[in-house]
């Protein structure tokens, strides 16, 4: 009888503080990562001018996870996905699945630990950045090829899932839940934000902003809604030039021309963390309402919805057929 192939899946994620003391060295790894600050003789200055920016912030963002709970609850909700889509596999392949965090534990490091002893046949990466940017998906699998030492395994990668029919269904599957709560579904405005991108990344060749622009077309035509919509990006920090409209700028302007209701929709986001629950959910929300709109939904982000499982799961078995 053959024996099962022995994977292992690594899902990459941003990370979050797990408590208010690791909000300071989370924003420090964050801005240390050459993929984040960047420009002209930034590998000197770059260390300290995180620990100061990192510094200055901490204050400020200690409250709003203290908002949310006190911690992100990203660690427990990718999880939660990494053991769903280990069930998930089961019947197809003796699966191992582990996380492996950019910039707060458990890191690439960690994650390499837990599979240094694992006999493997095969290693999938699969980033949870449903597009791909080189800040997100190419950062952590950069630090992934920093750290781990192949021995000849193979190795296969996802690099992103922005039209995978699963993660689409998905999203089309979270919105009809909250539509659903809607006191007048027929009249929101809906509102994909997705997390921002400096357009020096887009001027790179950054192609981040045409994938969203592909996943929305794809909801809305799958979807089957009339109702309006608008693209906008949030989570913009520093001086330099974003991707436009910001999520603020767009609830302001819809506000102004009228709309009383709507739903924002975090494209980009696969899992709630402190930019869907506070961002969108409280600041964004006591904006819109100071504004005159009457109801605000956001959207619940997948987690570990079945079909985005079955999407993680069919990416995986592609992945290792390929």
């Amino acid at each position: 009888m053959e024996s099962r192939k022995k994977i292992a899946v690594v899902l990459f994620q941003l990370g979050g503080p797990d408590t208010l003391e690791a909000v300071e060295p989370f924003l420090y790894n964050l801005f240390c990562d050459p993929d984040i600050i960047n420009f002209m003789g930034a590998g000197l200055a770059r260390r300290p001018l995180a620990k100061w920016i990192a510094s200055r912030r901490s204050e400020v963002v200690k409250e709003h996870y203290a908002a949310i709970g006190g911690g992100s609850p990203i660690v427990d909700l990718t999880n939660r996905q990494a053991s769903a889509l280990a069930a998930a596999l089961a019947p197809h392949l003796d699966a191992r699945v582990v996380v492996a965090m950019r910039y707060w534990h458990p890191l690439t490091e960690e994650a390499i630990a837990e599979l240094q002893n694992t006999k493997l046949d095969q290693l999938v990466l699969l980033p949870l950045y449903p597009h791909y940017s080189f800040a997100t998906t190419g950062s952590s699998l950069k630090e992934w090829q920093r750290r781990y030492r192949n021995n000849g395994l193979p190795v296969r990668t996802v690099s992103d899932f922005h039209a995978h029919p699963l993660y689409i269904a998905a999203l089309i599957e979270k919105m009809n839940e909250a539509f659903a709560k809607a006191a007048a579904p027929s009249s929101l405005h809906i509102v994909f934000s997705a997390h921002g991108l400096p357009l020096s990344l887009i001027e790179r060749g950054d192609p981040y902003p045409k994938q969203i622009e592909e996943t929305v077309r794809l909801v809305m035509s799958a979807g089957g809604w009339k109702n309006p919509h608008t693209r906008c990006f949030q989570s913009r920090v520093g001086r330099q030039k974003w991707l436009e409209p910001s999520l603020t700028n767009t609830i302001e302007s819809l506000a102004k021309s009228g709309v009383k209701r709507m739903l924002v929709v975090p494209i980009s986001f696969v899992t709630e963390h402190i930019e869907t629950l506070h961002e969108i959910n409280i600041e964004a929300r006591e904006e819109a309402e100071k504004l005159g709109v009457v109801e605000f939904l956001m959207m619940p982000s997948l987690n570990d919805s079945p079909t985005f499982i079955r999407a993680l799961a069919d990416l995986t078995l592609k992945a290792i057929q390929q």
